[in-house]
């Protein structure tokens, strides 16, 4: 339905905002997209009716081509004179252009200068018999940055000047209008382009996915991406590489996985930096076998493998408590005679750490400088958390003092390290004084700081100090964070308190002064199943369920409780906001839908997931061969055991045995027997290649 709505025009706008002017909206856009371009041009131009517009000077340059420039009110602001003799000096059937007789710069300002579509049609009405090339306009166009009058200009090249339509214009204002932010034009404008029978090409789609995918609307971006593939244009590795990394930004890892699996497919060989990316990824997804895979790829490739790629790897073995792989990792490193660096250094101090190395860690960290690396902050904030966790207290505070006595930076994180080792150390009071000192220091303690202050005075039996720190906390506003919250739970419960413990619990149901993210996390830590759901609904029908972290923690709490109805629930929902589950995900819905028996569900969320392009760990796909065991459906067991007995990347004896397990329970045992006999006859053990 049409109306006519009377509005004035902000003061961003290139029309006279004082003007009262009359626009044609159509309030079914959205679902009439064919008909929206022609609309949005037609508001953008000829139906916009203002009560006056001012007449505007029009100067051109001076035949003796000085600076002098002189007042004209109708014609060509920038043409040179031609004399007669030139002109009849064209070819009659060729089409001569004026290109190298106008100055740009000039028509851009007088361009600038309109007010209304009226103006600029009239300023341009000497070119109306297509004087100047439609290269010369494209980029005049592209030179343009104000979206209105790029459509204004648009429209005046295609219906007054009569110019062929061309990709190389629509790409420009379809890249002008969403620079602009102006998102509903461009399904439109590509709407438009192919009724005129211009099929959009890379440079088309690449601006649309860009655009799309910097303003957080992936959904869009990937929308387009699917529609490039429809037209079978093929995208770039710079655009893929973009998806990817926004993938990877954004939590969504299986979806990366998918991209670039779709990357492959369309022929492009990733460079260094995509496999990177992809190690990157492939660590968070924890498919540490296909992100060590990835490293025999690259060198099939050509690709060698360097620093950032170990150093990424190592990072993604730590962040997952991995830390023997990480070592090895390491060794390997060294062996190829791979550089080290500031992240590597710093991720190897701390894997030495962990696995109770303290002299190598400290051998590793005074030989730095050796390697002409500098250590950072960082370097010593983990160089001193290895020296508290191995009881070496005399070292952390000789080095502490003397980073002081050196100038070298401390922050907040320091002192909490620091905080924390006096507190192991049962120094309470000099633990209580570093908080003061670091604020004289100019150092604002966070809510780690003060949740290891509290951890030390409830373990010091000091509970009124913690209680009263915590009440003065929330009082001030500043930001209570799930550890903090989780410390003081636990410092009641630890003291016998339960109902303060349940008390501080109940409030998350409805938290005032922290987000509910923040809530739900909270209560996923303390197991708290119910509440964590009753607020996980609410926030999500608010809208403010945004990290994939929440969903995957609930999740893994629910399945822990046996709530399988609430997993599915949750997955759901994740699905419905456009979110990828992660594999372990995956695995604990498949386990819910086999619990309730929804084989069929199963089924399809397996299948769902593999087109999407997710890359499954070997349990994932063990746990749908059980499950159509389960089911009783053996030629859907057969058809998998196949078609996994076939992928190299699988443990091939353990694929036998889960086989062999799953036709036991169907009373299959001829079945299990041959499955078991070919373990011996072909000699399987572990089949996947050495990494």
């Amino acid at each position: 339905m049409l109306k006519f709505e009377a509005i004035h025009l902000q003061s961003t706008s290139p029309f006279p905002t004082s003007a009262l002017v009359f626009i044609i909206r159509d309030n079914n856009y959205k679902t009439q997209v064919s008909k929206s371009r022609n609309q949005i041009r037609i508001s953008s131009s000829s139906l916009i009716i203002t009560s006056s517009y001012p007449n505007k000077d029009i100067w051109r340059k001076s035949d003796n081509n000085n600076n002098e420039k002189t007042k004209h009110s109708s014609s060509s602001p920038v043409l040179h004179k031609k004399s007669d003799n030139q002109h009849q000096n064209h070819h009659h059937h060729r089409q001569v252009y004026l290109d190298h007789s106008v100055d740009m710069d000039e028509l851009i300002s007088s361009i600038k200068k309109t007010s209304t579509p009226q103006e600029l049609f009239a300023l341009m009405s000497i070119y109306k018999g297509r004087q100047l090339s439609l290269r010369f306009m494209v980029s005049l166009l592209s030179r343009e940055s104000d979206w209105q009058r790029t459509l204004a200009l648009f429209d005046w090249m295609i219906e007054e000047a009569m110019y062929k339509p061309s990709v190389f214009a629509y790409n420009v204002v379809i890249r002008n209008v969403l620079r602009a932010k102006q998102w509903e034009l461009a399904p439109g404008l590509v709407d438009e382009m192919r009724q005129r029978a211009i099929s959009p090409d890379k440079f088309t789609y690449s601006t649309l996915i860009t655009h799309f995918g910097k303003e957080g609307d992936f959904d869009s971006a990937l929308s387009w991406l699917q529609q490039m593939e429809q037209d079978r244009v093929t995208g770039d590795l710079v655009l893929y590489s973009n998806l990817i990394e926004l993938s990877r930004k954004l939590g969504d890892y299986s979806k990366a996985i998918s991209l670039f699996s779709r990357l492959k497919r369309a022929g492009i060989t990733p460079d260094l930096v995509a496999y990177n990316s992809m190690i990157n990824v492939f660590g968070k997804a924890k498919l540490f076998r296909e992100a060590r895979q990835l490293f025999h790829e690259m060198r099939s490739f050509g690709v060698a493998p360097d620093t950032v790629s170990y150093s990424t790897l190592l990072s993604k073995f730590v962040e997952d408590k991995r830390f023997v792989e990480a070592l090895s990792i390491f060794s390997e490193m060294k062996e190829v005679k791979c550089p080290l660096d500031l992240t590597t250094c710093n991720v190897m101090i701390d894997v030495y750490g962990q696995l109770d190395m303290a002299k190598e860690a400290d051998r590793l960290f005074w030989s730095m400088r050796k390697m002409a690396i500098e250590p950072s902050v960082v370097s010593y904030n983990t160089i001193l958390r290895v020296y508290g966790e191995a009881e070496l207290f005399g070292e952390a505070i000789h080095l502490f003092r003397l980073m002081q006595s050196k100038d070298i930076e401390q922050n907040v994180v320091t002192y909490n390290t620091m905080i924390k080792i006096y507190g192991k150390s049962l120094e309470h009071e000099k633990a209580t004084n570093l908080v003061q000192e670091m604020q004289k220091r100019g150092i604002e303690p966070n809510a780690v700081t003060y949740s290891t202050i509290i951890s030390i005075w409830g373990k010091a039996g000091k509970l009124d100090r913690a209680a009263t720190l915590f009440q003065k906390l929330r009082n001030s506003g500043v930001e209570i964070d799930q550890v903090l919250y989780q410390t003081m739970i636990v410092a009641y419960e630890k003291a016998g308190l339960v109902a303060h413990a349940k008390r501080l619990l109940h409030e998350l149901k409805r938290p005032d002064n922290i987000p509910r993210e923040t809530a739900i996390s909270i209560l996923v830590g303390a197991g708290r199943t119910e509440e964590a759901m009753w607020v996980f609904r609410q926030a999500f029908d608010a809208g403010e369920v945004k990290d994939i972290s929440v969903f995957g923690g609930l999740i893994d709490l629910l399945s822990r409780n046996k709530k399988q109805t609430n997993v599915i629930e949750v997955f759901e929902k994740m699905r419905g906001a456009g979110y990828f589950p992660n594999s372990n995900v995956i695995a604990l819905v498949l386990n819910a839908y086999g619990k309730l028996r929804e084989f069929e569900k199963a089924e399809a969320m397996y299948k769902e997931m593999q087109d999407e392009g997710c890359v499954f760990p070997d349990e994932v796909h063990f746990q749908m061969l059980s499950l159509y065991g389960w089911a009783g459906d053996f030629t859907a067991v057969e058809s998998l055991f196949e078609r996994l007995d076939s992928d190299p990347n699988i443990d091939k004896k353990e694929l036998h045995l889960v086989t062999a397990s799953v036709y036991e329970r169907g009373n299959r045992l001829d079945d299990a027997s041959q499955i078991i006999s070919q373990i011996n006859k072909r000699g399987i053990s572990n089949t996947l290649p050495s990494s």
